[in-house]
C-alpha cells in the first residue's frame, strides 16, 4: 500500500534540501469569536512557556488540535476542553465563559450540560478511587509555577455513575447472578472470556437480539466486581478486563442504537482503561466514541474523540495510530473536508505500512488490512457522494474489505459490500450495482445490526433513481421487504 506522503517529505527532506522551519502563523483575533479564542490560547500558552505538545498533553488532547485551535481552524470544541484549558492555565475562567459565543450550539448544548450536571450528582459508590494513572498522575509532572498538578476528572464521575444508581450492589447483580466475595485470576479471566465471546457474537450476528440480551447482564456484572475485595497486584489486571468487556459492549450497543448506553458504556470503559494505566485500551474506547459521534452526525464531536486516543501516540502501536487516524478521516469526509479526510487517510496508510501484529494486543487483530480498507473507504465515501470526488479509490478499498474479510466477520463484510453496491449505483452501471447488492442482502438480512438496516437503505435510496432499470427496481423492492420485516 503506497503512502500519500512524499517519501522525502518524512525524513524532513524538499527536493531542494532539508525543510525550513515555518515561521509562526499570524492572528488575527478580531475576525471571529473564535479567531479570539485562538490567539488567547496561543498567549497564555506562551506565557506560561509552554509548547503545543505541552500542553496538549496537560489538556489531554494532541499537539494537532491545539494549534487548528489557535489558528480557528477547529470547527467545534467540545467545551470540557476549554475547562481545561482554564485549569491547566489558571485563566479563572476565561476559555469556559468565552466557549458559548466561540463554540456554542445554543439548546442542545445547554440540555446536554443539564444533563452531565444530574449525572456528576449521583453518588459514587463505596469503590476506593484512585487518580488515573494516564495523563494524570505519573506521566505529566506539575507545570513550574503550578500550585498543584493537573488531574484527569475524577474516575467515576462520567463513567460509573452515569451506569449505576445508589444502591450499586442492587444495580450490579442482576436476579441470579452473585458477585465474588474476592477477586482473583479466576475471576479476571472470566471477565476476559465472555468479552471474547460476546465479540465474536457481535462481529457475526450484529448487536441486536440476543446479543443484545447477554451483553448488557454482563457488563452489569463485571462492573460490580469492582466493589468487591481486590488484591492491589491484580488491581490493573481487573480493570483491564472490565475495560475490555466494557468496550465490546459497548460497540453492540452502538450496533443496535443504543446511543445513549453505548456512550455511556464507551466512557466507563476509557476509566476503566485509565485506571489499570492501559494505553492500547484508552484508545480504543477513543476511537469508538468517535466513530459513534460521527455515524450520529456530530462529526466536530468525533474528531475530538479521535484527537484524545491520539494523545501521547508514542504510546500505543502504529496499528492503533492507523484505526484513529481513519477515525479522523471519517469526521472529516462527514464534513465534506476534503483536504483534510484525504490528508487523515494518508496519515492512517502511512501507520498502517508500519504496523507489526506482533506488537499489537490479541484483541487488535481484527484490524487487518481488510478492516483498514473498508474504514477508510468509508471516509472516501462521504466525499464521492457529498463533494463529488473519484469514486474509483473508495471502490478499490471496500472490494479489498468484502475478500479479505472471512466469516467470523460477517458484519463488515455485509457493510463493505453494501457500501460498494452504493457507490456503484450512485457513481456507475446500476446493472452492476444491483448484482452486488443482491450478495449484500443475502448476507445483512441474516444480521441483527441496525447499522447495516440504515446502509441497504441507503443502497435503496439509490437504486430508486433508477426506475427505468429492472435489476434496480427489483433490488429497491427487495431491499424494503427486508429491512421492514
Amino acid at each position: 500500500m503506497q503512502s500519500l506522503m512524499p517519501k522525502a517529505r518524512k525524513f524532513g527532506m524538499t527536493a531542494t534540501g532539508p525543510e525550513m522551519p515555518q515561521p509562526e502563523k499570524q492572528l488575527k483575533p478580531e475576525e471571529s469569536p473564535q479567531d479570539w479564542f485562538g490567539s488567547e490560547l496561543r498567549h497564555r500558552r506562551k506565557e506560561h512557556g509552554l509548547s503545543a505538545r505541552a500542553l496538549g498533553r496537560l489538556a489531554q488532547v494532541s499537539d494537532d488540535m491545539i494549534l487548528m485551535i489557535e489558528k480557528a481552524k477547529y470547527p467545534s470544541l467540545q467545551r470540557e476542553v476549554a475547562q481545561q484549558f482554564d485549569k491547566v492555565l489558571d485563566t479563572g475562567g476565561v476559555f469556559d465563559r468565552a466557549w458559548p459565543m466561540a463554540f456554542g450550539k445554543g439548546d442542545a448544548e445547554k440540555k446536554r450540560a443539564d444533563a452531565d450536571k444530574r449525572s456528576s450528582g449521583r453518588a459514587e459508590g463505596a469503590i476506593q478511587v484512585h487518580a488515573g494513572r494516564i495523563l494524570g498522575r505519573d506521566d505529566v509532572p506539575p507545570r513550574p509555577g503550578s500550585h498543584e498538578p493537573v488531574y484527569r476528572r475524577r474516575f467515576l464521575q462520567g463513567g460509573l455513575a452515569a451506569l449505576a444508581p445508589i444502591d450499586l450492589m442492587q444495580a450490579f447483580a442482576p436476579p441470579g447472578l452473585t458477585l465474588p466475595d474476592s477477586i482473583g485470576m479466576r475471576t479476571i479471566g472470566e471477565v476476559q472470556e465472555v468479552a471474547t465471546v460476546i465479540s465474536g457474537l457481535d462481529n457475526k450476528l450484529g448487536g441486536g437480539g440476543l446479543v443484545s440480551e447477554v451483553a448488557s447482564p454482563a457488563m452489569q456484572w463485571a462492573a460490580g466486581l469492582l466493589q468487591v475485595q481486590c488484591p492491589e497486584h491484580l488491581r490493573a489486571e481487573l480493570f483491564a478486563a472490565v475495560s475490555r468487556l466494557g468496550i465490546v459492549v459497548g460497540a453492540s450497543a452502538f450496533d443496535a442504537y443504543r446511543h445513549a448506553y453505548a456512550t455511556q458504556t464507551f466512557t466507563f470503559a476509557a476509566d476503566c482503561a485509565e485506571e489499570a494505566g492501559d494505553w492500547h485500551l484508552r484508545a480504543k474506547t477513543y476511537s469508538l466514541l468517535a466513530r459513534q459521534a460521527v455515524w450520529k452526525g456530530e462529526a466536530d464531536d468525533g474528531l475530538t474523540y479521535a484527537e484524545k486516543g491520539l494523545v501521547r501516540s508514542d504510546r500505543i502501536t502504529a496499528t492503533e495510530r492507523a484505526m484513529l487516524h481513519t477515525a479522523r478521516a471519517r469526521a472529516f469526509g462527514k464534513m465534506g473536508n476534503v483536504r483534510d479526510c484525504m490528508a487523515a487517510v494518508g496519515q492512517s496508510d502511512e501507520a498502517f505500512e508500519q504496523a507489526r501484529p506482533q506488537e499489537d494486543p490479541a484483541w487488535m487483530a481484527y484490524y487487518d488490512e481488510a478492516q483498514h480498507n473498508g474504514d477508510t473507504a468509508h471516509a472516501l465515501f462521504d466525499l464521492v457522494v457529498g463533494e463529488g470526488q473519484d469514486p474509483g479509490r473508495a471502490a478499490r478499498r471496500f472490494a479489498t474489505a468484502v475478500r479479505g474479510h472471512g466469516d467470523a466477520w460477517k458484519r463488515s463484510r455485509a457493510i463493505s459490500r453494501t457500501k460498494l453496491a452504493a457507490l456503484i449505483m450512485a457513481t456507475g452501471d446500476p446493472r452492476q450495482a444491483a448484482a452486488i447488492g443482491h450478495e449484500a442482502l443475502d448476507e445483512a438480512g441474516q444480521l441483527t445490526s441496525r447499522r447495516a438496516a440504515d446502509d441497504l437503505r441507503q443502497l435503496g435510496a439509490f437504486a430508486a433513481k433508477h426506475p427505468t432499470i429492472p435489476e434496480a427496481a427489483g433490488l429497491r423492492e427487495r431491499i424494503a421487504a427486508t429491512v421492514s420485516a
